[in-house]
């Protein structure tokens, strides 16, 4: 896609056009079971899939699904989003998706235009391009395009990616740490994900091609996000590249994708 053809999407318009709303969507039987065939599935019990879908009629009855640059997000559309956003939650509940009610959706990469405020607090004006954004209480934004990639096993998923983020912010700060149940020690996550965390991007600045994407070394809440898909769709490289972080993360969703597959 042609940088002419991007859609802009300045944050600020987001917050005020994209602030509220209910959703009415029904599950759309077709696309249902089309994404149910796709590998990120595979294992799953039957209890399991019912489980799925009553979490995902949650989701698109309280999220409102809103088109923006020119697409118009039909039932099937939202249900197949519903169903990634769905796993994440599978044996957690769907109360930690409550507070926020949009969900945008753009034909493919749009152009964040705004700013950022770096790890020394310095803003920065920025522009450039992304599959994916998330607002703290506010929309999330979804690239349609990316959305059809998602869900193949092959370590990309942009709704889970972004559904991570969510998750990450219910403790009131997009770090990487999200609300951790008890038994989960605060202290060994800090020390497991800061040691992962440091080798990728140790890797990455010395030119390594990691196996991992170099996306995940942005920020330790993009490697929560990053891992997150990893977790979901190729447990066996996260287990392999950081067997304490698969660990800690079997232990928050309170699920094992890797014992699923085999």
């Amino acid at each position: 896609m042609g940088q002419q053809d991007k859609k802009s999407i300045p944050m600020e318009l987001l917050s005020s056009l994209f602030s509220g709303g209910k959703g009415n969507r029904a599950l759309d039987e077709q696309a249902w079971l089309t994404v149910m065939r796709l590998p990120l599935f595979d294992g799953l019990e039957d209890a399991e899939r019912a489980r799925l879908r009553e979490l995902a009629d949650q989701l698109l009855a309280d999220k409102a699904f809103s088109g923006a640059g020119g697409i118009e997000v039909e039932d099937g559309m939202a249900t197949v989003i519903a169903a990634f956003a769905a796993l994440p939650v599978l044996n957690l509940g769907y109360e930690w998706y409550q507070d926020w009610r949009e969900i945008v959706v753009y034909p493919g990469e749009y152009v964040f235009d705004g700013e950022l405020m770096d790890e020394h607090g310095i803003v920065h004006h920025v522009r450039h391009e992304r599959s994916g954004e998330v607002l703290e209480g506010g929309p999330m934004v979804l690239s349609w395009e990316d959305v059809e990639h998602s869900g193949k096993g092959e370590g990309y998923n942009v709704v889970i990616h972004e559904f991570a983020h969510k998750l990450d912010m219910r403790s009131g700060d997009t770090n990487g740490r999200p609300p951790l149940h008890s038994g989960i020690d605060p202290a060994e996550w800090a020390r497991e994900f800061q040691i992962a965390y440091d080798d990728l991007c140790r890797r990455v600045d010395s030119g390594e091609e990691t196996v991992i994407d170099p996306y995940a070394t942005e920020s330790p809440a993009e490697f929560f996000a990053v891992l997150s898909e990893y977790f979901f769709e190729v447990p066996d490289v996260l287990k392999r590249e950081y067997p304490a972080v698969y660990g800690l993360m079997s232990r928050f969703y309170r699920q094992d994708p890797l014992a699923r597959l085999n």
